[in-house]
């Protein structure tokens, strides 16, 4: 291999070990979307009726594809921290594996026999 294609190599190699590192580095990961609510009761005579400073909540909903169908879950405000923070890394290890497949790639084609 000539050592102008071995450098790049090196180079797709090494930024692979750091996806992988960023990887590993993540603790929590969920797929979903979460939401935020405050809702209205109901009752009439209740103040959030004609009030939507005064609405209930706020009531976090995480909503998570399942088996095909779309399913919605209530959280607590601690659970809701933890899933938005997996939520986050559950996007961006999608990114870094986008990344390490066209790393990957790119070596076939520096190694790809001429």
């Amino acid at each position: 291999m000539p050592p102008a294609v071995n450098a790049k190599a090196i180079k797709s190699e090494e930024k692979i070990a750091e996806i992988k590192r960023s990887l590993s580095a993540l603790e929590h990961l969920s797929s979903g979307t979460l939401l935020k609510r405050m809702k209205v009761c109901g009752n009439p005579r209740c103040h959030c009726a004609s009030d939507p400073a005064a609405r209930h909540g706020p009531y976090y909903e995480w909503s998570y594809l399942k088996g095909g169908k779309l399913r919605h879950r209530t959280l607590t405000s601690e659970q809701a921290d933890i899933m938005r923070l997996a939520i986050a890394n559950h996007r961006k290890a999608k990114k870094l594996l986008r990344a390490w497949e066209a790393q990957t790639l790119h070596l076939i084609e520096l190694k790809a026999p001429k």
